[in-house]
């Protein structure tokens, strides 16, 4: 397997599980809390993110060795922006169609997540290269 398609393997691994966090917790919330579905997905996002993070800095751009303390605020700065992107694409799927609330989510996610992948190999976890592993 090449590095590319290894990081890539390890990337869609990592973002799998940090959407699967994401979209059980807002479905949880819609369906067992009465939690409005885009309230829901703030703290679908929160959760998320911290499985993306980890999973992202420790596995997926593990070789990069970028700082903590640069990554971090780059990844804080990435996933705000997806999450914007992610709640107004959301909310007008939410508005503007007749899909179910979980529906209009996944579709939400996968489309964020080829701009994430793209982002966060070219800028945040940028650093010093190292051997693949």
């Amino acid at each position: 397997m090449t590095p590319f398609a290894a990081r890539l393997a390890r990337f869609i691994l990592v973002g799998c599980g940090a959407a699967a966090v994401h979209f059980a917790s807002v479905v949880a919330l819609v369906r067992l809390a009465g939690v409005p579905p885009l309230a829901a997905n703030v703290a679908g996002w929160l959760l998320a993110f911290v499985v993306s993070f980890s999973g992202q800095h420790l596995l997926t751009f593990a070789d990069r060795r970028a700082p903590l303390a640069q990554a971090l605020p780059r990844f804080i700065l990435l996933s705000a922006a997806g999450f914007a992107a992610n709640e107004a694409a959301y909310a007008a799927l939410l508005h503007a169609t007749g899909l179910r609330f979980d529906v209009a989510l996944a579709l939400v996610l996968v489309g964020v997540a080829v701009l994430t992948y793209l982002a966060s190999s070219r800028w945040v976890f940028r650093g010093r290269p190292g051997p693949s592993p």
